[in-house]
């Protein structure tokens, strides 16, 4: 299985942003990273890749429906790819999974076409959550 990695995640992004790519975000990209891949793993998905990773607050802005605390401004979330809904169905039925890998959730309905995870909890602190 083919591993999701710094260069994937951070999208290019580093070379017009390197002002904002701190190292605390390099080690929480590093941590998003290690845990996705552990949940790929886990669920048995290969062939996933990143809708979208760090995202520098000027692109998050961009972005719409985004929130600007988006865990994605800290390197603290992941949108993998998911056309099928299968791995967001995989992750509602394995929220255990989730827990153990120090995961929550966005809920699937607010994420058609992809998964997103985070490595912190929302305000709410639910497992899964709604944006």
């Amino acid at each position: 299985m083919a591993l999701l990695t710094l260069t994937d995640y951070l999208m290019g992004r580093e070379r017009v942003y390197a002002h904002e790519l701190t190292p605390e975000l390099h080690a929480n990209a590093a941590s998003t990273l290690e845990r996705a891949n552990a949940l790929l793993r886990r669920a048995r998905f290969t062939g996933c890749t990143i809708n979208s990773g760090w995202r520098p607050r000027a692109l998050n802005a961009a972005v719409p429906n985004a929130s600007p605390r988006s865990r994605h401004i800290s390197c603290q979330a992941i949108d993998l790819c998911d056309d099928a809904d299968a791995l967001d169905a995989w992750c509602m039925a394995n929220l255990h999974a989730l827990a153990e890998l120090g995961l929550w959730l966005e809920h699937p309905s607010a994420t058609p076409g992809w998964c997103h995870v985070q490595i912190v909890p929302p305000a709410s602190g639910n497992r899964v959550f709604m944006p």
